[in-house]
């Protein structure tokens, strides 16, 4: 428990054999449920993560490679069900440092935010730390998303190391999430459609010796500009009502679907 609040973190793994079991141990002993989420590996790590033996870890496997958001997304359920109070996410890959957990997490719980994220470039000495290529792109990305979904105070919109209430967790979940790279800026426009508060918490970067990119950039290029652009027309038609789409001429009344099992 952290200040009387019942803490989960989603750990989304894909072939991290060398490292799950070292990110799980890693976690702070005020987190009552932790929840690795195998995305498809074929490395072992499921079978890694537990023998951590870590009391309260869950593992969830995914029986394909569906993606990180998809491995958050169901993370997210999980904890939501289990009745998490704030849920954080920490990646397989041991690129967090756990001393940041509790400053996400307690701005949270102290409600100064429904969703507190990661900033990277607000930690003194970044440049010397982050790839030269990984900080030019997450400077131009976190410009656009600033302009697409409106929180202008926030940066580094790509930090996956994040705290979420059970609101947040609700706006998140009303639908699909986007399943690849893209997941945090489309996180960040469900948010401002919400009006959820978003804070910029600063968290240190971490890139070691080991550490390698996935990201392949012009497989990433085409996702991102259709989510920052779809994010951006969404919040035009919210600041204008007349934009919005007429109502259907005929109501909908299919049956509706529970709010958590909407990404199913």
């Amino acid at each position: 428990m952290f200040r009387g609040h019942r803490i989960a973190v989603v750990v989304p793994a894909y072939n991290e054999a060398a490292k799950i079991a070292r990110t799980v141990r890693s976690i702070p002993g005020f987190v009552d449920h932790m929840i690795v989420v195998d995305d498809g590996s074929a490395d072992g790590t499921a079978r890694l993560a537990l023998r951590s033996q870590r009391r309260g870890l869950e593992v969830l496997s995914h029986q394909r490679n569906r993606g990180v958001g998809a491995a958050i997304a169901t993370g997210y359920r999980r904890a939501y069900q289990a009745g998490a109070d704030v849920t954080a996410v920490m990646a397989g890959d041991s690129q967090m440092d756990p001393a940041d957990l509790g400053t996400l997490v307690g701005t949270v719980v102290n409600g100064g935010a429904d969703y507190a994220k990661g900033n990277r470039f607000a930690w003194p000495g970044v440049a010397r730390v982050m790839p030269v290529h990984r900080l030019a792109g997450n400077v131009v990305l976190s410009l656009l998303t600033r302009v697409a979904t409106g929180y202008r105070d926030i940066f580094d919109s790509q930090c996956g190391y994040t705290a979420a209430n059970r609101r947040a967790l609700a706006a998140i979940l009303s639908g699909p999430v986007f399943a690849r790279y893209g997941y945090p800026n489309d996180l960040l426009a469900r948010l401002r459609a919400a009006d959820a508060c978003v804070v910029d918490v600063p968290v240190r970067p971490v890139y070691g010796p080991e550490w390698r990119s996935g990201i392949r950039i012009p497989r990433v290029v085409g996702p991102l500009s259709f989510l920052l652009a779809r994010a951006f027309l969404q919040r035009l038609r919210r600041a204008f009502p007349l934009l919005r789409p007429a109502p259907p001429a005929i109501p909908d009344d299919r049956p509706g679907h529970d709010l958590i099992s909407a990404d199913s």
